[in-house]
Parts: structure tokens; sequence; C-alpha cells
């Protein structure tokens, strides 16, 4: 396996990455949740690169520390929904509310059962954000724009756009303290906040304006001179195949959906977004410079989160109890052997793919435009 330093594939980290947050999204065991979030950070932290958008991580970390910690204040709030539990750790002074609320409970007791229903909810959606970020962390935004179908490069554009915003303020944040300290800024708290914020933000802004304009001189989202009837007809085909997927995924897994619709309802909305796909490529004409290649590192990255989801998904099947630890009664959390061999999966890239290029050896490639449209 080739171990020189190179950008791996950004679809490989993204395949991976959707797999972990799937792994995630199947489970509210704590312990499991825990070592995703590790494993994740792990590979982060052996394969990133020097680059900006590499930055971004750890606001993803503390932003997934902010969705457990709302959670848990929404549980003490707002009640479990179900009645306090039979463990109750204290007692607020409850506010009354009118007939037409009833159902809802502001403070009063506080049970165990609340607050590790808060925390294991909260701690899946933090597992499942984290994750995303480290394939923002680790995947190159503007080279992701290659693997967007040529019939929605323009809205690929967008979501490329978006994607980048988090690591391009990360980059605003630390130079502006780096500018702040250069000229013997030392305030702290709330007067640094309001020091820092706003230049932030000018700069954010400025960097925005400067990608749009010079993605506007390169020739992106230009309609071309497809006709009206060729457009339309591509946008329906999408738009009908795209909700077709969605009801029939929906009818594959809702146990009160009956099941021969879920799979027509898949087939054929994939068949017809596919074909829209088809139909609207031919009307944009693009050239590629220096193409991601494909290797044995991306395979075995992407099958390493892909892998790590299934087994999740077997085990929900297998033995449900240990992926979601009884509330009532309370019971300990237990790691078992499948989710463990999900999570020594999800690590694997660490090892398999290779070493990221650093500023010593030369910088990253990919910082210059993805593709020309024509």
């Amino acid at each position: 396996m080739e171990r020189l330093p190179r950008a791996l594939h950004p679809g490989a980290w993204w395949l991976w990455a959707l797999g972990l947050a799937t792994a995630a999204s199947r489970t509210t065991n704590p312990i499991v949740l825990a070592l995703v979030v590790a494993a994740a950070g792990y590979v982060v932290a052996r394969r990133r690169t020097d680059a900006p958008w590499a930055l971004a991580f750890r606001l993803y970390l503390l932003l997934g520390g902010l969705i457990v910690a709302s959670r848990l204040l929404f549980r003490i709030v707002l009640g479990g929904g179900g009645g306090a539990g039979t463990h109750v750790l204290f007692t607020l002074p409850q506010i009354p509310l009118p007939e037409w609320a009833a159902g809802i409970r502001l403070f009063g007791p506080v049970a165990a059962e609340e607050l590790l229903g808060g925390l294991y909810d909260g701690l899946r959606l933090a597992a499942m954000l984290v994750c995303l970020g480290a394939a923002n962390a680790l995947a190159n935004p503007k080279r992701l724009l290659k693997l967007v179908p040529a019939a929605l490069y323009e809205a690929g554009t967008a979501v490329i756009v978006a994607l980048s915003v988090a690591p391009q303020l990360a980059e605003s944040v630390l130079r502006v303290r780096r500018a702040r300290r250069l000229r013997g800024g030392t305030g702290n708290g709330v007067r640094a906040l309001r020091a820092i914020l706003l230049p932030v933000l000018a700069d954010a802004l400025d960097r925005s304006l400067t990608l749009a304009a010079a993605m506007d001189s390169r020739g992106y989202a230009r309609a071309g001179t497809t006709p009206r009837p060729v457009r339309l007809t591509t946008g329906a085909l999408v738009v009908a195949g795209l909700l077709g997927v969605c009801v029939g995924v929906y009818g594959l897994l809702d146990a009160t959906t009956p099941r021969p619709l879920g799979l027509p309802l898949l087939a054929a909305g994939g068949i017809a977004a596919a074909a829209g796909l088809v139909l609207g490529g031919h009307r944009v004409r693009r050239s590629r410079y220096r193409p991601d290649p494909w290797r044995l590192p991306e395979t075995a990255t992407a099958l390493a989160g892909i892998g790590a989801g299934a087994l999740l998904f077997a085990t929900a099947a297998v033995d449900p109890a240990n992926i979601y630890p009884s509330l009532s009664p309370l019971a300990w959390p237990q790691l078992g052997l499948l989710p463990a061999l999900a999570v020594a999966l999800a690590a694997v890239p660490a090892w398999l793919s290779p070493p990221p290029v650093t500023a010593l050896a030369g910088s990253p490639p990919g910082d210059e435009p993805a593709e020309a449209t024509a």
C-alpha cells in the first residue's frame, strides 16, 4: 500500500464520516458514542493537514458540548414528558400553566431518568455532528466540486461554499487573535469577544465575496444555452426522483408502512433521479485539472466507515438492549462485542490512509480551482 504523503480523495473521507455518523445514530449507549467521538478525533489528529479547513474540528467539538448541555437544560426546565420518574434527584419550584398547556411542565421534580434520557439524546446528536465535522476537517471542500454531478453543479457550488463557512470562521478567528497579540491586545472576557467578533465577521464576509467573484470570473453557475423545456424536464425528474427516494427509504425504515411500497418507490425514485442527472449533465461541459485518484487507501477508508455503520445496524437487530440502555428500570450501559468491533473499524483509516501533506513537504494540492465550466 502506498505510504507516500498525499491528499486522500475527499469522497472517501465523507463516505467514512457518513458511515460513522450512521453508526452513532443507531445507538444511545454513552460508552459507544464516546468511543465513536474518540475514534473520529484520533483519525483527525493523525491525518489532518495544516490547511485552514482542518482548524474547524474543535468548533464542532464545542458545538457538540453545547448540544449536550442544552438537552440537559431542556429536560430540567420542561421535564421528561412522561412523569418525573422514580429516582428524584432534586425538586425545583414548579410554575403552574393554563389548561391549554396540559402535558407541559415547567421545572418541578427532576429525576435521574429524565437527565439520563437527555444526556443520551444529546450525546447521539453531538456524536453525529462531530463525525460530520471530522469529514469537514479532513476533506478539501474546494475539491468536492469535482464529485458533484454536472446537472447539480450550480447547487453543488452553493453547498460547497456553505460547507466552507466554518473553516473560514476558524481561520479568521486565528488571524484576528494573532493580529491582536501583535498589537499588544490583552483583553479577556466580554471585552475581548467584542474586539474579536466584528473583525472576524468582516473578514469572513470579505473572503466570501472574494470567493464569489473568483468563481463568477471562472464561469461557475452559468446557465448556458440549454432550451427551457430541457431544463424543466431535468428539474422535474430530479425532484420527483429525490421525493421517491425519500418516500421509499421512509417506507423501508418505518414498521407501520406497508413493506411492498418501500423498495419499488426507492428503485423508481433512484432511476428517475439518475435519468435527470444524466440528461442535465449534457448541458454542462467541464474540464478537469489534476483529478483526485481513487486507490486502495480510499477504498479501505470508505469501507471502514460503512462497515462501522453496518455493524451497529446488525447490533440493533441482534441485541438492541446493548445499544439502547434501559431507563426504566435504570441499568448500567455495557459495551458489546459488535459495537467494540465497529469502533475499532472506524479508527482503521488512521493507519491505512496515506500520511497528510504538510507545509514542510509542500502545500496541499487542491487550492487551485477544481474545475472550469464552459
